[in-house]
């Protein structure tokens, strides 16, 4: 289920995203969250712009953003130590993304896992732009 609508931009965008990434992360409020690791599923979707103009563009990875860069991000953050709140690491991982120019809007997907066990998961899920200025 998408919470958010479709990105209308001008110029189109082009949607990469990564799905479903399983890490194990040092995250929660708790004190039994404390000192341990937890199952997080992480996806990132990001909208770059898109030539619309062209039938085939060019077979250059100089016209987008790379997955493996943006793994490696969500990779660093997670082992960069504890955090609280799933909300936090889900804006780090954000502006992570849009520190790259060509990222016109990222959102960000934090799911930790094995919390209830009648659940499958409970997260959060982020939109952001870079900031104007």
């Amino acid at each position: 289920m998408a919470v958010f609508a479709p990105w209308a931009e001008e110029p189109p965008l082009r949607c990469l995203f990564l799905k479903n990434m399983v890490l194990d992360a040092n995250i929660g409020v708790f004190p039994h969250e404390q000192g341990v690791t937890q199952r997080i599923r992480v996806s990132v979707h990001f909208g770059v712009e898109d030539r619309t103009d062209l039938e085939i563009g060019a077979d250059d990875l100089s016209r987008t953003v790379s997955y493996e860069h943006v793994v490696v991000l969500v990779r660093r953050i997670v082992r960069e130590g504890h955090v609280r709140l799933v909300e936090t690491l889900a804006e780090r991982i954000a502006a992570g993304v849009l520190a790259d120019a060509r990222v016109r809007v990222v959102r960000v997907r934090i799911e930790k896992l094995d919390v209830f066990e009648e659940i499958e998961a409970v997260g959060v899920e982020i939109e952001r732009r870079p900031t104007q200025g």
